[in-house]
């Protein structure tokens, strides 16, 4: 989906003058890649959040810069560690009839046997690299997991025919696992001792004090 975008060009500053943008409702950023040098610019930082939150960040984004249509996706997007608001972005133009490399973030559907037997799901990778078409580029990647038994795991070579698109790890890259679940550390009981008193014979009674 192509996202229209205003920006304006700016000027590299100090780093005074990014805060002052920041302060200002904009966001600083730059737009590299096919056919253009790299140029920094500003977005508005209210519309730029709103279009993120609707399409995601693996959109085909049209950069309108002072008047110029660029087709472009975000290359990285920088937060402030705090208050977590979006502090600066890249962008890379693009050529809408190449192919190109992008990370896709993986969902699980469907209920694992191996979760029905006592197991737990685990996903040790949660996004895959794959190469498509701009205009082609999915909002994530579905796996049905609902035949991964306890013990056994789920990997890109079993997947990999499912999508028209080229997935580009290995096909021993696993996407899910079922462990079974770990031994329960069980509290013993305080060892009662059962083995019969053995009273030592003596000839003396010893109710009663020895002289």
């Amino acid at each position: 989906m192509n996202t229209v975008l205003t920006a304006n060009k700016r000027q590299k500053g100090r780093q005074s003058s990014l805060t002052q943008l920041r302060q200002n409702g904009a966001i600083p950023g730059v737009v590299y890649g096919f056919q253009m040098e790299s140029t920094a610019i500003t977005l508005d930082a209210r519309v730029f959040a709103k279009l993120l939150a609707a399409h995601g960040t693996k959109s085909v984004f049209q950069l309108d810069v002072d008047g110029k249509r660029i087709n472009a996706v975000l290359s990285e997007v920088q937060r402030c560690a705090l208050k977590g608001n979006i502090k600066h972005v890249d962008f890379k133009s693009i050529n809408m009839s190449e192919e190109l490399e992008v990370e896709i973030p993986v969902t699980v559907i469907g209920d694992a046997i191996g979760v029905a037997d006592g197991g737990f799901l685990l996903q040790p990778n949660r996004e895959v690299r794959i190469k498509v078409k701009p205009t082609e580029i999915p909002e994530t990647i579905e796996i049905d997991v609902t035949n991964v038994a306890m013990g056994t795991s789920l990997y890109v070579g079993d997947i990999r025919q499912q999508f028209s698109f080229e997935i580009l790890q290995e096909d021993d890259y696993t996407l899910v696992t079922i462990t079974p679940p770990s031994a329960e550390n069980v509290q013993e009981d305080d060892t009662v001792d059962d083995t019969p008193e053995v009273i030592e014979a003596t000839g003396k009674n010893t109710s009663e004090p020895e002289a």
